[in-house]
């Protein structure tokens, strides 16, 4: 019997599936009651047309360095729709460059990024290098999109800043190479390095009043 026959894996994966979808119900009713719009998707599917249906074409997208967004493909996927990538990422770019992509981002049509960690009470909670995401998650795009996976969601505000220590902020810089001590001991350590990318922490409690902005919340393990 191979391991997608098992049993106990079909059992596993379904208590997966109902645990993420309470939680996921339960945080997207608390977005809703701080005036986020919020919505649940059980797949990856669902939620990349969801985004799909607020791009139109000739509209200027940016992407906060998801890689959520990267895993639903969703950067192809809006330039297939005709709208245009603002993206500081974009290979050649040096640090003036980038620096003036990242400015243009904080006023395009739509910035689609994620979130450190999602409190079962409706909060967000993220920490930033350079400010660029968490300054759109504030002010400024016309419309924002949030994505997180079920695996982001967490019992309350201690617990959000404690994941972002022990799982986002390690992983993250391990994937971009940084010689932080965290990549090496799994943990933040609070480092004081010029590498340090945990710089500006922010807790976003109520939707942003005259901003568009939307959470959705995917059954799925998404993202770091």
């Amino acid at each position: 019997m191979s391991a997608q026959q098992n049993p106990t894996d079909t059992f596993v994966n379904e208590m997966n599936s109902w645990h993420g979808q309470t939680l996921g119900m339960k945080t997207v009713e608390a977005l809703r009651k701080n005036r986020f719009d919020a919505t649940f998707f059980e797949t990856r599917d669902e939620t990349a047309k969801a985004v799909l249906q607020m791009i139109l074409p000739g509209m200027e997208v940016a992407f906060g360095g998801s890689q959520t967004a990267k895993q639903l493909n969703l950067q192809q996927l809006v330039i297939a729709k005709g709208a245009t990538i603002l993206d500081h990422n974009e290979a050649g770019l040096n640090d003036e460059q980038k620096m003036e992509v990242m400015r243009r981002q904080q006023i395009c049509d739509v910035f689609i990024c994620s979130s450190n960690a999602i409190s079962i009470q409706g909060e967000l909670f993220n920490i930033d290098g350079h400010g660029n995401r968490v300054s759109a998650m504030a002010f400024g795009p016309r419309h924002l999109i949030v994505i997180a996976g079920v695996n982001k969601l967490v019992a309350d505000e201690e617990a959000a800043w404690q994941r972002i220590k022990t799982i986002a902020a390690p992983i993250n810089f391990k994937r971009l190479n940084r010689p932080n001590p965290c990549t090496k001991q799994g943990v933040c350590m609070n480092c004081n390095l010029p590498t340090r990318g945990c710089n500006i922490y922010v807790a976003t409690r109520r939707k942003p009043p005259m901003m568009d902005f939307s959470v959705f919340i995917v059954n799925d393990s998404l993202g770091f």
